[in-house]
């Protein structure tokens, strides 16, 4: 049986916002996948970046992507939905 997961942009490293030297504005750089497209646990979806520090954010299961929420560019916030995965059997 299959579900659905909300797979959320996760909580920024404190030294992004403590330090301030690698820090700053966070913007989707690239988004490595498209609805349809079959991902395995761990595999990376979208890279974030501050200007001067990029954070790969990989996926937490295995499954096929529903819907993309961002769009290169966009200045995601902690916690907020960014894509939709299909997992287990379906």
């Amino acid at each position: 049986m299959s579900k659905i997961i909300e797979v959320r942009i996760p909580k920024y490293p404190e030294c992004w916002t403590s330090c301030g030297n690698c820090g700053g504005e966070v913007v989707v750089d690239d988004i490595l996948v498209l609805p349809g497209d079959r991902v395995a646990r761990d595999d990376t979806l979208i890279v974030l970046e501050t200007g001067k520090v990029a954070l790969d954010i990989p996926a937490p299961n295995a499954g096929r992507v529903l819907e993309l929420f961002v769009t290169a560019g966009d200045k995601p916030v902690e916690g907020m939905i960014f894509l939709t995965l299909e997992v287990g059997q379906g």
